[in-house]
């Protein structure tokens, strides 16, 4: 019991150490992404977090196999080159027995991996993908704010409202905007003035326009004399379309429940690939024991670069084959299962090398003579 929780302890601090480094790689890159789209006027700043917090569980779901298994590397072989390996050997504890008690440890985790994956990783992509639905049904209107200069999209002009009322009219409106020169014309640029205005919306289309009511429009090249002004009872300009903020597809926000009850490939590779995380967490916890084998002299982390390697092989042939699947370029009875297959076999073999090799020094005796003759 005590090499358990001193083993536990150890995997389970390195495991915390590195799953905490890999979530701040991830929420940074998300965090300047969504900050470029607040900052381009597609989203607004307070929902950021809000995002962020909901994808939390997917990241962790990712994150904590990779984690584990970094981790499982990094304790085994500081237990080799310390040789503290030698010593729980001498004392009776073999490394089936420490692969035993590792393996206590990754089910549990693979407990915690499989409910992310199958309850709240979906929950929580549904709740951002509503949050993302809001945001990409507001138009540029919708962020403007009272006495304050707004970036149009595209960066090539501003607009400026010096009240807006309850039902989101504007009131003195001003638009400056900018017309790129071409082949046939010269850049200019436009000035609209108006007294009041509003957002509508094309009968058979989704687009959105902006209707302005009595004013004037102003174009010209500045330093030029030449300006066009035409004053107006009533101006409409058309509104940028919203951009798609969704990272995920419709699929990834259903429940397991919906998806078991779908008869759909995608819906089904869906649901197998939500428990592949926890599988592949014990299925890297096996391949990760025999890597760690390393000479002392040759400093813990002499394997990890291969055996991360390896790691990503079994991720990225798992989403390959899912890939493929959803594709229709392989069978539809095909699963994810022979990926899994092939990666416990060499984590078997990895596992019991050693007593391969001593059965084949006992079948072949004579080729051992040899040698060292």
């Amino acid at each position: 019991m005590i090499i358990f929780r001193y083993l536990s302890r150890e995997l389970l601090s390195v495991t915390t150490a590195v799953c905490v480094v890999l979530l701040m790689v991830l929420i940074s890159g998300r965090f300047v992404k969504y900050l470029a789209n607040a900052m381009s006027g597609n989203m607004d700043p307070e929902v950021i977090f809000a995002v962020i917090g909901y994808r939390i569980p997917g990241f962790l779901e990712l994150t904590l196999p990779l984690a584990f298994f970094l981790a499982v590397l990094l304790t085994f072989g500081r237990l080799y080159v310390e040789n503290e390996m030698s010593v729980l050997k001498a004392c009776g504890f073999s490394e089936r027995k420490l692969l035993s008690f590792t393996l206590i440890v990754a089910s549990f985790l693979a407990l915690v991996v499989g409910y992310l994956s199958l309850y709240v990783t979906p929950n929580g992509i549904k709740k951002a993908e509503a949050i993302f639905t809001i945001q990409e049904q507001k138009s540029e209107l919708d962020r403007v704010t009272e006495k304050k200069f707004y970036a149009l999209r595209g960066g090539k002009g501003v607009t400026w409202v010096n009240a807006i009322s309850e039902d989101r009219e504007l009131e003195n409106v001003f638009m400056s905007a900018t017309i790129e020169p071409t082949e046939s014309s010269e850049g200019s640029l436009v000035l609209v003035i108006a007294d009041s205005g509003i957002q509508a919306k094309a009968r058979d289309t989704d687009e959105r326009y902006l209707s302005l009511k009595k004013g004037y429009r102003v174009e010209g090249v500045p330093g030029r004399y030449d300006y066009q002004i035409t004053y107006f009872d009533e101006f409409g300009t058309r509104l940028a379309p919203p951009e798609e903020l969704s990272e995920d597809t419709a699929t990834d926000a259903m429940t397991t429940k919906a998806l078991m009850d779908s008869a759909e490939i995608e819906h089904r590779i869906a649901l197998q690939w939500r428990f592949s995380i926890p599988i592949m967490m014990l299925v890297v916890t096996l391949l990760a024991v025999p890597l760690s084998r390393i000479d002392p002299r040759s400093g813990r982390f002499a394997r990890i670069l291969p055996a991360v390697l390896l790691y990503f092989a079994y991720l990225v042939s798992l989403n390959s084959l899912r890939g493929a699947i959803e594709a229709g370029s392989l069978p539809i009875g095909i699963t994810l299962v022979p990926v899994h297959l092939v990666f416990l076999t060499l984590a078997l073999v990895l596992i019991f090398s050693e007593k391969i090799r001593s059965c084949a020094k006992n079948l072949f005796p004579f080729n051992q003579r040899g040698s060292n003759s």
